[in-house]
């Protein structure tokens, strides 16, 4: 399974689900780490070997070009159905060889 670090603005109800299905999921308000800009957010992941949880696609879409040198990062489409959202992003995961340097779009259906 994998280790996850959800941003500050990431649902804690898909913290949940995530944890309910195996992963091992650490937010940035457990970490310690509130306030902190999207760069940051990703370095402190990074130095953990965690992949981001974010619903910010196009901040972390830049980052992840300026570096790809990340545990990964996981952009999300918010979604009202939390348990149709967790079961894509577990999906994403188990269909990725390496998180390592990926950015991984999770939309939801019929979003692009």
């Amino acid at each position: 399974m994998a280790r996850l670090y959800a941003d500050e603005d990431f649902h804690y109800g898909l913290v949940e689900r995530l944890r309910l299905s195996g992963h091992d999921v650490v937010t940035v308000q457990e970490a310690g780490r509130r306030g902190g800009n999207d760069a940051q957010v990703l370095a402190a992941a990074t130095a953990a070997g965690r992949a981001v949880l974010t619903f910010n696609r196009w901040h972390f879409e830049r980052l992840h070009q300026q570096d790809p040198g990340h545990a990964g990062i996981f952009s999300c489409t918010p979604d009202d159905d939390l348990d149709a959202l967790a079961d894509r992003i577990h999906l994403a995961i188990g269909g990725a060889a390496t998180l390592a340097g990926q950015h991984i779009r999770v939309n939801r259906p019929g979003k692009p």
